[in-house]
Parts: structure tokens; C-alpha cells; sequence
């Protein structure tokens, strides 16, 4: 079994899904007592807001490069971002760390084109709805069409990932005002949504709706999972 690399805290309460859904898998594959070679680093997530926020994402791939750097030393063999949004910088360590980093996206994309969406709804940080690393990847990547909400709705769904689900507050509001901006992606023509932000999977799931959801979290734990159990037999 290959070992992983996890970069956490952005934020820890999503690291904590990807621990729990990694062993668990790993748990359901090999059976018995079985669990996943992992070495995580967990980061400061009040530095890593603050630079989002100044926009210095060129010191945020200097942080996180490292960090990757320092996993391959510790003897990780992939690298794995716990977060949609900072897979902006994935760019930055791929080319300066020789380890393959596990994208999101493209785990996102792959389980996307294999249930035939061609269409999509996309859910994230205000970074990763309004810039194009994330959503170009899918179109180009996939051929996948992506939308996203409205600017107002957009802040919505920003404001409470950082003032709510980061610091794990879970309102039935909120997960109310998420569950009516999916519908609206479905009126303009989505066959299914992108849980595109490793918190969201904290307020909404899908027993909430009946519009198909893709849980990043759940889907790049699965990705990792197959990279350190399969990939090396």
C-alpha cells in the first residue's frame, strides 16, 4: 500500500472527513485491520484565509509547496490538497514537487463523465466559482459545461463556508438558502451539482434533495484511496 500526503486544516473540519472516508475505504477493501499509510500536514487555516483574502496567491503556493516538499521528504508518494480552492496553486507544486498530486478536479471530472453529466452545477468558495482553475479544468479537461450561481447567491454560498462551516456551524437556514440556490442551477438546465468547497458536505448531502450531488471530499478520498491500494499492485 502506497503511502499519502495529505495537506490539511483548510479547514481541519473537512480534514477530519477525509481521515475517517480514507480508512474507512481502505478499511472496506482489504478487511480486517487495515488502515490507510498516511502522513498529513495540518496547516494554520488563519494564515492560508488571510492570503486568500490579499489575493497573494503566489505566497500561498510557496507554503504550500513546501509543505509538499515536506511530505515527500517524511516519504509520502502523492500528494493530496484537502481543499477545492487552493488547487489554484496545484500548478505551483506540480512543478516543483516530483510526487503526482491527486486533482480534485479531475477525480471530480472522471466520476462526472462516468455517469454521463454533461451539464453541471458548481458550488465552492467565491474563489473557486469565479476564477477559472477549477472550471476550465472541467471544460477542458471534460468537456464538461459548468455553471454557477448568481453574484448575490455567490456570496451566500462564500459567506457561509468561512463564517459557518469552517468553524463548524451547521444552520438549517443556511443548508435552506444552499438547497434553493441548487434548484435554481437545476431550472437553468444542470443534471446535477458539484459540492465544490470540502465543507459544503458538512450542511448539505444528498438526502437533502433529490438533484444528484458529487461531494469532492468524498470523491478525492476515493481517488486516494485507489492510488494507494491499487495503483501499486
Amino acid at each position: 500500500m502506497r503511502t499519502l500526503g495529505l495537506i490539511g486544516g483548510m479547514s481541519w473540519q473537512s480534514t477530519l472527513n477525509y481521515y475517517r472516508e480514507i480508512n474507512l475505504a481502505v478499511e472496506a477493501e482489504l478487511g480486517g485491520l487495515h488502515s490507510a499509510k498516511i502522513i498529513l500536514h495540518s496547516v494554520d487555516f488563519a494564515q492560508i484565509e488571510a492570503l486568500q483574502r490579499s489575493d497573494n496567491w503566489t505566497e500561498l503556493g510557496d507554503i504550500l509547496l513546501n509543505t509538499a516538499l515536506g511530505l515527500q521528504s517524511a516519504g509520502a508518494q502523492c500528494i493530496v490538497i484537502c481543499t477545492n480552492t487552493m488547487h489554484k496553486v496545484a500548478d505551483t507544486i506540480q512543478q516543483g514537487c516530483s510526487l503526482p498530486l491527486l486533482h480534485i478536479a479531475d477525480a471530480t471530472g472522471k466520476e462526472l463523465i462516468g455517469d454521463n453529466i454533461k451539464k453541471v452545477g458548481l458550488l465552492g468558495t467565491r474563489f473557486t466559482m469565479e476564477q477559472d482553475f477549477y472550471t476550465s479544468r472541467l471544460v477542458e479537461h471534460f468537456g464538461i459545461e459548468v455553471l454557477t450561481p448568481n453574484a448575490i447567491q455567490r456570496n451566500t454560498v462564500h459567506r457561509i463556508i468561512y463564517d459557518e462551516l469552517c468553524i463548524g456551524k451547521i444552520r438549517d437556514e443556511s443548508r435552506t438558502q444552499y438547497l434553493a440556490i441548487i434548484d435554481d442551477l437545476v431550472k437553468q438546465g444542470a443534471q446535477a451539482v458539484i459540492l465544490g468547497c470540502t465543507e459544503i458536505g458538512l450542511l448539505v448531502n444528498q438526502q437533502d434533495t433529490e438533484v444528484p450531488l458529487y461531494d469532492t471530499t468524498l470523491i478525492h478520498a476515493k481517488a486516494a484511496v485507489e492510488f494507494a491500494v491499487h495503483r501499486d499492485q
